[in-house]
């Protein structure tokens, strides 16, 4: 076995810490081919005696043109590594590459459809503390809320007893290709991560050493600490709002509705979290900043108050000092 390095002890204290992968579990480790999947999982290979985990590695292919021989090259990363490998290839019909946030949707659905069918409770992703930051820069600069701030989060459930684990956020992008230059791994260069017309890419390579060379060296670690306190206080005021949620709601005439006397004695903070629970409770998603705000007015509005039409035809209209959902 390889001698440990210091980022070998790093992840063993972190996940002793942080209790994000139990010992003797069986792991699904997503690997893309990249330094920081790589990484992750010689990590994870390296400390499976004292772990006793059961290892395998999963690749989602997008069959993109640049990606040409990507699958047969984990497929050997994994043989290497004494391990299962399981690949799911993305139907060649659908445009996956448009967008980013289509082929990462693909993605974790892959992930989850293989833990799904061969049991395993834990998929494991190679996101790093750079990875963080730039999911903060880039979802600020999109307006979302503290929500979207906190960024990547060490874990979140996938589907039912399946959890979306990501052990390296606190190790950089340099650490990890330090890692893989010393253990000689074989990465694979993506030709897609310099492509510009990503915003991502545009991030990564133009904002952020900007940022770094003219506002502060050490940005990267700022920005991945703000999204780590805004993870804790996001996790609080949720609580907070579902407990509210849950006593404020009420059922008049067969609407779902909401108290307003309760909602005013609540912090503006609150009301917001406690609306866009309500919102997406009753399916409506992605309700926006505006949506929010409108609804917020209707809390102090008199009786017969109305909001305009959200999309799907659902309104709301303030009901014997109730605000009450609105079916089309």
């Amino acid at each position: 076995m390889k001698q440990f390095s210091s980022l070998h002890h790093r992840l063993h204290r972190m996940l002793r810490q942080k209790q994000l992968l139990p010992a003797q579990q069986r792991l699904l480790v997503a690997v893309s081919g990249g330094q920081d999947s790589l990484c992750l999982g010689q990590l994870l290979v390296d400390l499976q005696d004292k772990w006793h985990w059961e290892l395998a590695i999963a690749h989602c292919d997008h069959g993109w043109e640049l990606d040409g021989g990507l699958a047969d090259h984990v497929a050997q990363v994994a043989q290497s590594a004494g391990v299962q490998f399981y690949l799911q290839i993305a139907d060649p019909n659908s445009s996956l590459r448009p967008t980013e946030a289509n082929a990462r949707a693909w993605r974790y659905t892959a992930l989850t459809e293989i833990a799904q069918t061969h049991n395993y409770p834990y998929v494991v992703t190679g996101h790093t503390q750079s990875d963080r930051a730039e999911t903060l820069l880039h979802n600020l600069i999109r307006g979302s809320g503290a929500d979207g701030l906190q960024a990547l989060t060490w874990q979140r459930p996938l589907a039912s007893g399946i959890h979306l684990i990501r052990p390296l956020l606190g190790i950089s992008r340099q650490e990890t290709g330090t890692f893989c230059q010393q253990y000689n791994l074989p990465v694979w260069e993506d030709p897609y991560n310099q492509d510009l017309s990503y915003t991502r890419s545009r991030i990564r390579h133009q904002l952020l050493p900007l940022l770094t060379t003219n506002f502060n060296p050490q940005v990267e670690v700022a920005l991945a600490q703000t999204a780590e306190v805004l993870r804790a206080e996001v996790a609080y005021l949720e609580t907070l709002a579902q407990q509210i949620l849950q006593q404020a709601s009420r059922e008049i005439n067969t609407l779902s509705c909401l108290q307003c006397f309760l909602l005013q004695q609540t912090p503006l903070a609150l009301q917001r979290r406690v609306l866009r629970r309500f919102l997406l409770n009753h399916h409506i998603s992605a309700p926006t900043f505006t949506q929010i705000e409108e609804l917020v007015s209707l809390i102090t509005a008199p009786n017969g108050s109305r909001t305009a039409t959200f999309p799907g035809g659902y309104s709301f209209q303030v009901v014997d000092k109730h605000l009450c959902l609105q079916i089309p």
